[in-house]
């Protein structure tokens, strides 16, 4: 298989209202087997979604819940069931003062983009909407595929062997990340150009149909090793609450804040925890394991949160 990339010239600036089929179709000649990738920031321009709301409140719209909290930086699950920096709102690449979120279905828009292109050219091509995303164990970003339309976003090996004879299982590659990588490179992140055609890919990862969209390359909750931060889950897991569901204000946390947090879910008074300082002295009374219980709550918590804590059990005399 050899793949050509070559980004669509011409394009501009995307307002709301503008057609990106017909804006594509006019500029370059289109055949059939040919995948398109567009970058999701115009496809949000095209549908009027640019706007001035501030950045935390457009954050905790798109929020479903958070994930890890560093800072000013937010991981959160969006709606969609993406797992991003600031759920994917972004400020580049768009008039100064305005935010940018991702579409609401970028699947449905895949398709959209693909039916129109077929009505204004007889030309069956696949569409991928592309956006930029940072991955959990490595440093730096790559764009994914977090919509797609008549091709499948994953090829799965499982029940092939390899060339040594071995069987796969698991082996997957999610072919529409990797495209949508791909044309990130040809496109350049400062380029100004929002679509790359893609040509030369395999026809067996093309459907005569939408097919069933990038939707499928999402973890759901239950089977994400990554879905918490270190940190949200240790408190997640001491006080049994479970996800913290929407974007909860970023206070910042202080030692009593770890107290109450330890003591949640667990009955141990509330006044037999003294605070000086950066130590916290537990008082067990009758109640040795249950305060010795509460002491390894606290000192978890405070290395969840880089927090040194002198943490003592003392009975009462």
């Amino acid at each position: 298989m050899s793949l050509t990339l070559e980004p669509v010239d011409g394009i501009g600036e995307v307002r709301p209202g503008d057609d990106l089929a017909d804006l594509v179709a006019a500029r370059t000649q289109l055949a059939d087997g040919d995948v398109l990738v567009v970058t999701s920031k115009v496809v949000s321009k095209a549908a009027g979604l640019a706007t001035t709301v501030p950045r935390d409140e457009l954050i905790a719209a798109q929020t479903d819940r958070l994930v890890a909290r560093r800072g000013p930086t937010s991981i959160v699950r969006t709606h969609h069931g993406l797992t991003m920096a600031a759920a994917g709102v972004d400020n580049s690449n768009t008039e100064p003062g305005t935010l940018i979120p991702l579409p609401p279905d970028p699947d449905a828009s895949a398709a959209t983009i693909r039916r129109r292109i077929l009505e204004l050219t007889g030309v069956r091509v696949a569409v991928i909407i592309s956006d930029t995303a940072g991955r959990a164990w490595r440093v730096g970003q790559t764009d994914i595929a977090i919509g797609c339309a008549g091709i499948a976003p994953l090829d799965s090996f499982a029940g092939r062997t390899d060339t040594y004879g071995n069987l796969l299982a698991v082996t997957a590659p999610a072919v529409a990340d990797e495209i949508a990588g791909a044309a990130e490179l040809a496109s350049g992140k400062l380029g100004g150009r929002p679509v790359v055609l893609v040509r030369g890919v395999d026809p067996a990862w093309l459907s005569a149909d939408d097919g069933v969209g990038a939707g499928a390359l999402l973890r759901d909750e239950a089977s994400d090793m990554f879905g918490l931060g270190a940190r949200e889950a240790a408190v997640a897991a001491i006080t049994g609450d479970g996800p913290v569901r929407g974007l909860p204000a970023d206070d910042a946390i202080t030692v009593d804040d770890l107290v109450e947090l330890a003591l949640r879910g667990v009955t141990f008074p509330r006044q037999r925890v003294s605070i000086t300082g950066a130590g916290v002295t537990v008082e067990a009374g009758d109640d040795q394991v249950v305060a010795g219980a509460v002491a390894q709550r606290l000192t978890s918590l405070g290395i969840a949160f880089g927090m040194t804590i002198g943490v003592q059990v003392v009975t009462s005399t």
